[in-house]
């Protein structure tokens, strides 16, 4: 059956500093000696969340692109994390919260935050994306989404025109998150992402941070890798980590098949 390799970074940022970061997350990658296909770093990595798109955004052809598709080239791996992402509109710049998925041979997808945290004025700065993004790798079909998304079950949910068929597979295998999620708000973040793991009988990934930012929020990190029955195989606390897992598509397959809860699921549609 089809394996997927997978290695969470998890670490400190230095606030609103590029350079450093990147150099930071060179020498972290570079070091990881076990084979792996998809690393993934946290949201907004180069930079920290920041509120300073003007200061920090960069373009799709800028440096902080480069340096992935330079890294995925070398270590012939999958790179994915957000970064700060401006769009020229003619009038002025859109800036994004952009999750760029950069491959191997330099071709990258993207995924805008769709639920900007307005209680830290994201959406006052960013705008809000409108699509989802699901890769696919060797078989895997993966989700990608960002930080706040995580409180938002119906945008992650297994689309029901597929799930609900007898004999189609649900749309997606892994959910992945990307995040700078507060220590005080920890225990939303582990049950959630358990939660989502469960209701869309799918693993789940999500990486966080851990440190102190530039507005003196504390960060526990709290990655986690998720069973598709909702038990917990990784969870790293208060401390750099850089851990890799193998995903099964066998023990995937037999949940799904055990517990075939997809197929009674609610008919719904998302409006844009």
């Amino acid at each position: 059956m089809s394996t997927l390799t997978i290695t969470i970074v998890q670490t400190q940022l230095s606030w609103e500093n590029k350079t450093e970061n990147l150099l930071l997350f060179s020498e972290k990658i570079r070091g990881i000696s076990t084979k792996t296909e998809i690393v993934i770093l946290p949201e907004m990595f180069s930079t920290g969340f920041s509120m300073n798109p003007e200061g920090l955004a960069e373009t799709m052809n800028g440096p902080t692109m480069d340096w992935m598709r330079t890294l995925a080239e070398e270590k012939k791996i999958i790179l994915t994390g957000s970064i700060i992402i401006k769009e020229d509109e003619g009038t002025g710049y859109r800036y994004f919260n952009r999750l760029i998925w950069m491959l191997p041979n330099g071709q990258y997808g993207y995924y805008d935050k769709r639920h900007l945290f307005a209680y830290a004025g994201e959406n006052e700065k960013y705008s809000a994306g409108n699509k989802r993004f699901i890769a696919s790798v060797k078989g895997w079909k993966i989700n990608l989404l960002v930080c706040y998304d995580l409180r938002f079950p119906a945008w992650s949910r297994q689309s029901p025109s597929q799930s609900q068929e007898v004999g189609n597979d649900p749309e997606y295998d892994l959910l992945i998150y990307v995040a700078n999620w507060p220590d005080r708000r920890s225990h939303a973040w582990k049950t959630l992402l358990q939660a989502r793991a469960i209701e869309n009988q799918c693993y789940v990934a999500g990486v966080n941070r851990i440190g102190i930012d530039g507005n003196n929020i504390a960060y526990s990190g709290n990655s986690m890798i998720i069973d598709p029955l909702g038990e917990v195989v990784y969870c790293g606390a208060n401390e750099e980590d850089i851990f890799t897992f193998i995903l099964q598509k066998e023990k995937l397959q037999e949940a799904r098949a055990k517990f075939p809860f997809l197929k009674d699921a609610d008919r719904f549609f998302i409006e844009p």
